[in-house]
């Protein structure tokens, strides 16, 4: 479980291919290796992958063709820059909301608009989860956590501050960006428990 708080970012050291239709990404990072430990599950833009190797300058995680399809990881490549975040631990803050790093599916970067303090940035969302967006509710784009400030049936918008846009790869998103959508959990367990019911009375 993770807050969506970016802890740093990495980059892409290597990709290999691996099992069938798998990728093995080394990352090289610094602050997340204070104690890193093999079994670990660290956050890479918002999905949960295990540590199964690290070192001094950086750590590996394997990415199985399900993660990859369901994902944006299969379009990483060598230097590609990545949000990190290790998982929470019972005594952290809880800052951002509670981050599963199980991705929903994807969305598409409609529009980036600098504001000269800050920016709003446009995303399009397919249209079938539009029911778990709420205006001022939680978001996880890429791992970060963000509150929708506006919303459609096939679209959102978030509103960046300096710190975000320079300390997450959201300075890299451009029109067209692919990138990753996890929606709130509570929103998901009362879908579900509201379903469940309504078939069984």
């Amino acid at each position: 479980m993770f807050t969506g708080l970016i802890e740093e970012t990495g980059r892409i050291v290597s990709v290999e291919e691996y099992g069938n239709g798998g990728k093995r990404f080394t990352i090289g990072a610094s602050a997340i290796l204070d104690d890193c430990s093999i079994d670990d599950s660290i956050a890479v833009n918002g999905v949960c992958l295990t540590v199964v190797m690290h070192d001094n300058n950086g750590f590996s995680v394997q990415a199985i063709a399900e993660t990859l399809t369901k994902t944006t990881l299969g379009n990483l490549t060598v230097g590609s820059e990545v949000n990190l975040e290790r998982a929470l631990l019972p005594t952290t803050r809880l800052g951002g909301h509670i981050v599963q790093g199980h991705v929903d599916g994807t969305g598409q970067i409609a529009s980036v608009t600098s504001l000269g303090n800050s920016w709003e940035i446009w995303i399009d969302i397919p249209a079938e989860f539009a029911h778990y967006i709420i205006p001022v509710g939680s978001i996880c784009l890429d791992g970060i956590s963000l509150t929708v400030a506006r919303c459609t049936d096939t679209s959102l918008m978030v509103a960046i501050i300096p710190h975000t846009w320079d300390n997450t790869t959201i300075h890299n998103w451009k029109v067209g960006t692919q990138i990753n959508l996890e929606f709130d959990i509570v929103g998901k367990y009362i879908e579900r428990m509201t379903a469940v019911r309504q078939r069984t009375t």
